[in-house]
């Protein structure tokens, strides 16, 4: 098959448009079983290579903030790392960064352009009592429209426009 080649996205692309294609097509269903088949066969190579996306962006991601809590002297981290917003990289970047900074509360601002939103999502550890990130992402949040929840040590919220995003970041670091 001609996808064996491609990698990535191309392969993933070409999965979707060949799958969409067979099941249109008129053939014997022995031969659509076979090509069913290698295309199974190829989609499970573009899970694998999807989940070693989300592997390395997150392990960047939580290089960013671990150097922005090295550089940051008070108890609040705020980063802006676009990642689109993809509530799975925002849990695992912030289960990460709990484990490794015990004593400081981490809010990252991620945007997806194409969409024109972003996410805001906040994590403390329990340790932490005075940081209440449901307060302190509704505080920055505040007159933009922008919808999640959370409690006191995790909290989530998307915003519509990214335009907001300045602002939201300059509320979080005097909140």
């Amino acid at each position: 098959m001609e996808g064996e080649a491609l990698e990535g996205v191309a392969l993933e692309d070409q999965v979707k448009l060949l799958t969409t294609e067979l099941n249109g097509l008129s053939i014997s269903a022995s031969k659509k079983m076979s090509f069913r088949g290698r295309l199974g066969d190829a989609s499970k190579r573009v899970v694998v290579w999807k989940k070693q996306m989300v592997a390395s962006r997150t392990a960047d991601i939580l290089e960013q903030c671990l150097a922005a809590a090295a550089a940051t002297e008070g108890t609040k981290v705020v980063v802006r790392a676009d990642f689109g917003v993809d509530g799975k990289i925002a849990k695992s970047v912030t289960a990460a960064f709990g484990k490794k900074i015990k004593d400081k509360a981490l809010m990252i601002l991620t945007a997806d352009v194409d969409a024109d939103k972003f996410m805001v999502v906040a994590c403390a550890p329990k340790s932490l009592k005075d940081v209440d990130c449901k307060a302190w992402v509704v505080a920055s949040t505040e007159g933009t429209n922008g919808k999640g929840g959370g409690k006191k040590d995790t909290a989530q919220f998307t915003i519509p426009g990214v335009s907001h995003m300045d602002a939201v970041m300059e509320k979080a670091k005097t909140f």
